[in-house]
């Protein structure tokens, strides 16, 4: 039996080594004043507004929209306390929180009946994806600490004997984490519906509970800010099916084999209860998450539930398959996808590894930027607002949802293209000129009265003629 289990053992060590080395270079990033997303910049500024002003919600006619609910803002502004700097609080606060949705994994798994190897092989798997093919782990975006939150409720919801007090406390876990950040509806709907097939009395309790604490979140909401959540979390923007075709082709190549795992299992273990909990979770993650890559700005983190779905899926194939050779054969498979992903790396990787280059010529080029902004006296528009959040320059406008806002008519870009014409920015700095993120107005207005003042491979910056 021990042969047949080697390449799984071999399969989770590698794993292991590829997350150590993933996780050494998170950490010794985390500090540097270097933009790796446009959400971080964005989460800074909230996260500032909440813990000063109370609120990270501006006012309805501001070019600062923000569309995310508002519990993350005050957890990572309550570190960033600690560490003086919010988007290195958020991305020390995503770092723990994917450590965390691991361990949950893990002990999901071990519930399911899964070995310590089978759940170290899930919980790995889903880690080594994150950070193989998306930039979430360690950076300030609240979905990895929603996630966190979220895989403790299904790991109190699974324990044996299951009791009410089990079930609220599981759907009070799951509506702190849509109030974290609101696609986190999958796993409770997946919850719910095998609850409905293998315990209806604690899927009432499970459901009567979660009613009450979503209901009584959105009164507090409302009693707190004045206006309803879903005013502000349901905000413009637009639809396109490319968007989804993009969006798998970079999540299938990573995720084709969990899936077959998954297929396999419903084939395999109709009649396993944790089996059926798998597949429903992975069904409805994996629909609902193309759906929601179709909305523009939609990043790989609409396919984390599906990607905690194929990691647990995996663990409990492995687990039941009725062979211990199937157990080798599935980890050569399994092994496919971390391959693919390293074979994919930009060879330039070894340049940006942190054992050999510390990121030199990438800060250096932040530094100049942020001290351009710094420099200027007054106002800065900046698409990555995480450089005008390092230059201590006042949030002014959200680039990327006013242009929804824009291109979904639901609001009119003439206060911007006004804005431009009268210089009330003294730097504009911008991502790319081709194609243009917004309006042909207010490019017109940004051409008419800026010019460059300096530009690189990364963006371009504007000051006034």
């Amino acid at each position: 039996m021990m042969p047949a289990r080697l390449p799984l053992m071999a399969l989770t060590a590698a794993l292991a080594f590829g997350c150590a080395l993933g996780l050494a270079h998170v950490a010794c990033v985390l500090g540097l004043q270097i933009p790796f997303d446009p959400n971080e910049g964005w989460n800074a500024y909230f996260t500032q507004a909440a813990m000063a002003a109370g609120s990270p919600y501006p006012p309805p006619q501001s070019l600062m929209i923000d569309n995310y609910p508002p519990l993350s803002f005050y957890l990572v502004g309550a570190v960033a306390k600690l560490t003086g700097d919010a988007i290195v609080a958020g991305r020390l606060v995503a770092l723990a929180a994917l450590c965390v949705v691991g361990l949950g994994i893990g002990t999901v798994a071990r519930q399911m009946g899964c070995s310590r190897l089978e759940a170290g092989f899930a919980a790995l798997l889903f880690a080594a994806g994150i950070m193989a093919t998306t930039d979430y782990a360690g950076m300030d975006d609240p979905q990895m600490l929603g996630h966190a939150i979220a895989i403790g409720g299904l790991a109190i919801a699974l324990r044996e004997p299951r009791t009410p007090r089990a079930m609220v406390g599981a759907a009070l876990l799951f509506t702190l984490a849509f109030f974290i950040k609101h696609n986190l509806v999958v796993l409770p709907a997946a919850l719910a519906c095998w609850l409905a097939l293998a315990d209806r009395r604690a899927a009432r309790t499970f459901a009567v509970a979660g009613a009450i604490f979503f209901l009584m979140g959105l009164g507090l909401f409302r009693q707190t800010y004045g206006f309803g959540l879903f005013s502000r979390i349901v905000s413009a923007r637009s639809y396109a099916f490319e968007n989804i075709r993009v969006g798998l082709q970079q999540w299938l190549p990573w995720s084709a084999i969990p899936l077959a795992g998954v297929v396999a299992l419903a084939l395999s273990a109709k009649h396993d209860r944790y089996a059926v909990f798998c597949v429903i979770y992975a069904a409805l993650a994996t629909a609902t998450g193309l759906y929601f890559l179709g909305g523009a700005g939609v990043d790989a983190n609409a396919l984390f539930d599906a990607d905690i779905a194929l990691a647990l899926g995996a663990g409990v194939l492995v687990n039941r398959l009725p062979a211990s050779a199937w157990t080798g054969l599935a980890a050569i498979a399994y092994a496919v996808p971390p391959a693919v992903a390293l074979w994919m790396l930009d060879p330039g990787w070894r340049e940006t590894a942190f054992w050999l280059h510390p990121m030199a010529q990438e800060r250096a080029a932040a530094a100049g930027e942020i001290a351009l902004l710094r420099a200027a006296k007054g106002p800065a528009l900046c698409e990555m607002l995480s450089l005008c959040y390092w230059a201590d320059k006042p949030a002014e406008v959200d680039v990327f949802n006013v242009q929804q806002a824009y291109l979904t008519g639901a609001r009119s870009d003439t206060p911007l293209a006004a804005a431009l014409a009268a210089r009330r920015y003294t730097v504009v700095q911008l991502e790319a000129l081709s194609p243009f993120p917004l309006p042909a107005d207010v490019r017109d207005a940004l051409f008419a009265q800026y010019r460059i003042a300096r530009r690189d491979d990364e963006r371009v910056f504007f000051v006034p003629l």
